[in-house]
């Protein structure tokens, strides 16, 4: 075939490859059966248009989509995500993982006639969940957020565990002085290397990344496939677990503040995207469907096995961690989908020339493509029934626009989609508690763009687009929780004026000595309880203090009384401002105070 005849090819395979998932989101199956169901229909038992039979070549393909699959995942969530269920996500990769490979083991070889090496091998390759499969099913899903990232943290951290029990017990198979002391060994180097390579080249990345000055924001992406690249290489040519290096890399990334953020993730979520067509599609290639009747019944068998009691189990015991509840535990349990990590495991013992290797690989093949049909399909409609899904999306989007001219000044846009269980739906802009340096920028509702003002009213569903300076990014990112889950606006009693006593109304001058007039600690030596609005475009605050009595900043002075005399003050200042800034914020104070003297 000519080079323009393999390009076109190419583009003829992605294009089906965009078909087919638009076809499954309408199926409501995972698209990952379908490019499998592909690679089957054209390959060499199928119509016979592209022969195929590479196991190496293939496992080469497996990794390389591996690594980039991986290194999005990590991307896409980063350590501010993750870090909340890593005791989870840490235990279900690790004794979720043992559980599932020793009880699909044994089951293989009570019921296959497998030996117990032979079985134990059988059950490890099936053991991971993958990170492809659950990816794709989380993306689509409205999951609750502590569940949809326990699953995606485990399915980062499985995939070394489990390709470390499969060279384990090849080696165990091949070599009769091979034994567990010779495994624990290679668990406990592998995972050392490999964890402390991912979080060295992980921070490093992220410092290179923040002093890099490019000319163009397309090497921000070249940047990043380097590192996962460096992460990948340096573990595995120090006999380190590579796929770990990757994913600690991806995490350190994704929680970072770094330049061209959107546009690294955008561009691995298409490197990712193309990564699973061709992988799934090549896997397809590989398969013999007239194979697949021989190994039908042993397949319907293991595959009971591991989804009805092996995977339930080793989720209720790895979810004690996390004390999780029974219904979670079982949306867990049934989580557990395989996808093309197994199938790729599959070839190392065909390669290795391990017996009854084309048998595991038939096998394991079969197992996958009934897990992804099954559990992919009913995942969804489940969460819904045990009451675990949400109003929001389970992955959350990143901010929706990136202006690189913005982020070099140390601003930056975040954007919160805001669900219909969150407390901000149904209040107003002003009550968002906004620090001085952050401010709403554009609300999208629908198909249209607001620009918000103070008293604007939030909607769910709607999207609202924050203009943030780098030094309270974080600080706004905290509120984020406040917001979905509240309290918001919610007004502290006043402490009551002492008795027999009149307010105190008193006027002077803000000096620098006082401090932020935005942000004040006290006014007139009396200590500020609670900020109730801040100011836009200049440095002014109306506070609660803890005496009780009311204090507005800004213009240069501090007034501070109640609510019946601070009111008259406004009024008074209304009427003497020289500019639309100015009298904005004295109007919006005496909405406030007007409010609250009429309590």
């Amino acid at each position: 075939m000519t080079d323009g005849g393999l390009i076109l090819v190419a583009g003829v395979l992605l294009t089906l490859g965009i078909l087919a998932t638009l076809v499954a989101g309408r199926l409501r199956v995972p698209g990952l059966v379908l490019f499998l169901l592909l690679g089957m229909a054209i390959g060499s038992d199928g119509l016979g248009l592209i022969d195929f039979d590479d196991v190496e070549l293939t496992r080469t393909i497996g990794i390389i989509a591996l690594v980039l699959i991986l290194f999005e995942g990590g991307l896409a969530a980063g350590w501010r995500e993750i870090r909340p269920v890593l005791p989870v996500g840490i235990s279900l990769a690790t004794i979720g993982t043992l559980i599932t490979a020793g009880v699909s083991g044994l089951a293989a070889h009570w019921f296959l006639g497998l030996s117990v090496l032979e079985g134990m091998l059988l059950g490890s390759i099936v053991a991971t969940t993958d990170s492809a499969a659950i990816f794709s099913v989380l993306r689509g899903s409205s999951l609750k957020r502590r569940l949809a990232r326990a699953l995606e943290a485990e399915s980062g951290f499985n995939d070394p565990v489990a390709i470390l029990l499969v060279l384990g017990f090849i080696e165990w198979i091949q070599l009769p002085d091979y034994g567990l002391g010779d495994m624990a060994l290679l668990f406990v180097t592998q995972l050392l290397i490999g964890g402390g390579v991912g979080a060295l080249l992980g921070r490093a990345a992220v410092v290179a990344l923040r002093r890099a000055r490019f000319t163009t924001s397309g090497l921000y992406p070249v940047a990043s496939i380097a590192a996962a690249a460096l992460a990948y290489g340096t573990a595995d040519v120090l006999e380190g677990s590579g796929f770990l290096a990757v994913y600690l890399t991806g995490l350190a990334l994704g929680g970072a503040a770094t330049p061209a953020r959107r546009t690294i993730a955008d561009f691995h979520a298409g490197v990712a995207l193309v990564s699973q067509i061709a992988l799934f599609f090549t896997l397809g290639l590989l398969v013999f469907p007239s194979a697949l009747g021989d190994v039908a019944l042993e397949g319907l068998l293991l595959a009971a096995v591991l989804t009805l009691i092996a995977r339930p189990l080793a989720a209720l015991v790895a979810t004690r961690v996390g004390l999780y509840s029974l219904r979670e535990s079982v949306l867990v349990g049934w989580a557990g989908l395989r996808g093309a990590i197994p199938v790729v495991l599959a070839t190392f013992p065909v390669i290795a020339g391990v017996p009854q290797a084309e048998r595991f690989f038939n096998l394991v093949f079969f197992v996958v493509l009934l897990s992804t049909l099954i559990q992919g399909a009913t995942f969804e409609p489940l969460a819904r029934s045990l009451g675990l899904t949400g109003g929001q999306p389970a992955l959350p989007r990143l901010p929706l626009v990136e202006v690189g001219a913005i982020r070099r000044l140390g601003a930056e846009v975040l954007e919160f989609p805001v669900g219909h269980d969150d407390a901000i739906a149904g209040r107003v802009v002003n009550e968002l508690e906004l620090p001085r340096e952050a401010l709403v920028s554009v609300i999208v509702r629908r198909d249209e763009a607001l620009l918000p003002r103070g008293s604007t009213p939030i909607e769910a569903g709607d999207r609202l687009h924050i203009l943030v300076r780098e030094p309270v990014r974080r600080s706004v990112e905290d509120l984020f929780d406040r917001w979905r889950s509240g309290p918001i606006g919610v007004d502290q009693p006043a402490p009551a004026a002492p008795l027999g006593r009149a307010t105190i109304f008193s006027v002077r001058a803000w000096a620098p000595a006082d401090g932020d007039p935005g942000d004040p600690a006290t006014v007139a030596g009396t200590p500020v309880l609670r900020r109730l609005r801040t100011r836009r475009g200049s440095a002014g605050a109306l506070v609660q203090l803890e005496d009780g009595r009311l204090a507005v900043t800004g213009d240069g002075v501090a007034a501070v009384g109640g609510s019946r005399q601070l009111f008259r003050y406004c009024r008074e200042r209304i009427r003497r401002a020289d500019d639309p800034e100015s009298r904005a914020w004295w109007q919006e104070v005496a909405g406030v105070v007007s409010q609250r003297a009429l309590r």
